[in-house]
């Protein structure tokens, strides 16, 4: 199996927002980083992958299988992280580990409390009582605690500091040391797709802006710099994305190399999505 999720043409369209034509790729044993502005598609796209939208059209496969039909063994492969605690608040951790102990055949308590220390969370405590950091935790703690080949996270280190963070990225590329292991990481935080992250695909209005190798992604886009006479200088065709300010203009494009005289930055994933959607 080449891909662990395959999306071709998908389109849902709702009074007022519509997905376009969705295609994209999540190869098997990498990190898909989805990317785009809130209501851009990227939760839509995710509950289509989950199978709890339907699509008017279009074909999603999932480690190979129908999204629209997922087997329960399959389903025990993904791991799912949401923006926000789908768990029942009332609950503290001891009693959740004995409710997916019902639910998950592969259902590790050990190392369910294994995160948990690490973590540093209450295990007696109603989640009620959780901030969001502490929410987020607890979420991505549980769905690393059943075996998962596959997972599927939107926003997992929203609400998160720094430091947490930067733990919850570690534990993110440990999971990724099985080679067979893949995920598709939903996230406005742009700096954690450039540390973990083999691919990116942007997500614009319900379309599917690109799907870009990070590392061809740093090669490929340019900023170049200049005044308005050098602007006149450059082909139109060669522009993404246009912004201007008092003191000169800047241009995203991959064709820098005709433009040695030029002064060019590498941009940022931040810079590229901005370009596209707010000066493009």
């Amino acid at each position: 199996m080449e891909n662990c999720i395959e999306i071709k043409g998908i389109n849902k369209k709702y009074a007022q927002f519509e997905l376009k034509d969705v295609s994209f790729s999540v190869p098997c044993g990498t990190v898909m980083g989805f990317i785009g502005e809130n209501g851009a598609g990227k939760s839509t796209t995710i509950k289509a992958i989950l199978g709890l939208m339907k699509p008017d059209s279009g074909e999603i496969n999932v480690l190979g299988e129908d999204s629209q039909n997922l087997s329960k063994k399959l389903k025990e492969k993904i791991g799912v992280v949401f923006d926000g605690l789908t768990f029942p608040n009332t609950l503290n951790a001891i009693q959740l580990d004995k409710v997916m102990t019902g639910i998950y055949r592969n259902w590790s308590s050990e190392t369910f409390f294994k995160y948990l220390t690490r973590f540093e969370l209450p295990t007696k405590k109603k989640f009620r009582t959780f901030s969001r950091g502490m929410e987020m935790r607890l979420s991505i703690a549980a769905a690393l605690s059943h075996d998962p080949q596959l997972l599927v996270l939107d926003e997992p280190t929203s609400g998160l500091d720094p430091v947490m963070r930067s733990e919850i990225l570690d534990i993110f590329l440990e999971f990724m040391q099985d080679e067979s292991h893949s995920i598709l990481l939903s996230s406005h935080i742009t700096s954690d797709l450039d540390r973990i992250a083999d691919y990116i695909t942007f997500i614009h209005k319900g379309k599917v802006i690109f799907t870009e190798e990070r590392n061809e992604m740093r090669d490929k886009y340019r900023i170049i710099k200049c005044g308005e006479e050098q602007l006149a200088l450059i082909d139109k065709e060669d522009i993404i994305g246009m912004r201007k300010n008092r003191f000169n203009c800047e241009v995203l494009t991959t064709a820098a190399e005709k433009y040695p005289d030029l002064a060019v930055d590498i941009p940022t994933i931040d810079d590229i999505m901005v370009f596209y959607v707010k000066e493009g």
